[in-house]
């Protein structure tokens, strides 16, 4: 297929026959793309119609169609036949960043995940130069290209939080850190500035606050491994920042909806994941910082609502308060009387409320209720007591010794 405008015309109105109702109309343009994706140039006849196409529903539905060619075809198989031609797989990634950070942000997530599937595969050894693109955009100012690198670091590096261990894995850690650690540090450092700054701002704050949400997931997905030596000497300035976030209260941040959570629940819930990490798996270097957190994430606590949108901040803050009473020598923390009466009260309590919002949730899907009621919280990551509702009371199991039950002996007691 050539990169001409007839074939582009042609593509246009093929996409615009696959989002017909009618399934007469829509599976026939289904099977023509399918049947033409194999051609040489066809991803780049998508790409082209991303970037010059002014009919922003054909924009998405090629975003769309271009991520889905990607997912299917990119893996190279072992004893089987190469489905995208060498040069097409050179060109792609010669523009794909490109494209993707100068697109609109519903374009821009989809492209994303397509770099994120490319990456998987070809990073770092057949991609070599995509860090230093990524990086180099940082300089910008534009946070719309922010936004659209750090999503698409995220995508890249959230893998190594299930990564099992390995020289490959190690080696490439390495070069991610080497190129990355210190812009990121340094972007971190530039937004809490501005955040300042604008405090004022509602509209660049929630951009902001979208930007240190990304930071604060590629912080975790760094540092999940192993502690990198980098965020060793700087954790300092990461922990006084990430301190100073979770006790931050901007109005302007607030929302009214009580399902949903905004920008500032979801940081706080990110820093709380952070700071259980690090109180899990590198506690000796922690120790310092940890009082802080406690009484912060404490404080957090006692003073968040009840509200539906609340339930995975205050999940990720009883993992914390969790994965900290679980170490021996933390345990003085816990062992005095009003501390365990006022976690008791405080907290374990309250969370095991039954809420209007669960009625509701057990009046709409009964069936659905009772099994994420038995699994666990439908937010937590963690085995939980199953003594509970939607929110996580994981603590108590670990402060007065209680064993979660497993499932199948909670089916059992139940039925």
């Amino acid at each position: 297929m050539e990169l001409s405008d007839a074939n582009l015309q042609t593509l246009t109105e093929y996409l615009k026959k696959t989002l017909d109702p009618d399934p007469a109309i829509r599976r026939p343009a289904e099977k023509f793309l399918e049947s033409v994706e194999g051609n040489q140039n066809y991803p780049l006849l998508l790409l082209t119609l991303l970037e010059k196409s002014q009919d922003n529903v054909i924009k998405v539905c090629a975003s769309v169609t271009f991520k889905n060619y990607i997912k299917r075809n990119w893996r190279i198989v072992e004893d089987e036949p190469n489905k995208i031609c060498e040069a097409d797989r050179v060109a792609i990634k010669a523009n794909i960043v490109h494209l993707m950070l100068s697109s609109p942000e519903q374009i821009q997530k989809q492209l994303s995940d397509a770099i994120s599937i490319i990456g998987r595969e070809d990073f770092p050894q057949k991609w070599p130069d995509l860090l230093t693109e990524m990086v180099n955009r940082f300089q910008s100012g534009d946070f719309h290209v922010i936004n659209g690198v750090l999503r698409t670091a995220h995508s890249l590096f959230k893998r190594y939080r299930h990564e099992f261990k390995s020289n490959e894995l190690w080696t490439e850690i390495k070069l991610v850190l080497d190129a990355f650690a210190l812009p990121l540090t340094n972007l971190f450092k530039a937004t809490i500035e501005l955040c300042s700054t604008h405090a004022n701002d509602a509209s660049a704050l929630r951009i902001l606050f979208s930007s240190l949400i990304l930071i604060s997931k590629l912080f975790y997905s760094l540092n999940f491994q192993d502690l990198p030596e980098f965020f060793e000497d700087n954790m300092e300035t990461w922990m006084n920042n990430f301190h100073t976030l979770l006790t931050l209260d901007n109005k302007l941040l607030q929302t009214d909806d009580e399902e949903e959570a905004g920008l500032l629940e979801l940081l706080k819930s990110q820093i709380c994941d952070n700071a259980a990490l690090y109180a899990q798996k590198y506690d000796e270097e922690f120790q310092r910082y940890l009082p802080r957190f406690v009484t912060a994430i404490w404080n957090l606590l006692v003073t968040t609502g009840r509200e539906v949108k609340y339930d995975l901040l205050v999940s990720n803050a009883i993992q914390f308060l969790a994965s900290v009473c679980e170490r021996p020598h933390y345990k003085n923390l816990f062992e005095d009387q009003n501390t365990l009466t006022s976690i008791c009260e405080k907290v374990i309590v309250p969370n095991m409320e039954f809420r209007a919002a669960d009625e509701e949730a057990f009046e709409d899907n009964s069936e659905e209720y009772i099994r994420r009621d038995l699994e666990g919280s439908g937010v937590c990551k963690k085995p939980v007591c199953q003594l509970e509702t939607q929110r996580c009371s994981y603590l108590p199991c670990h402060i007065f010794g209680i064993k979660s039950p497993d499932t199948e002996a909670w089916n059992h007691a139940s039925q």
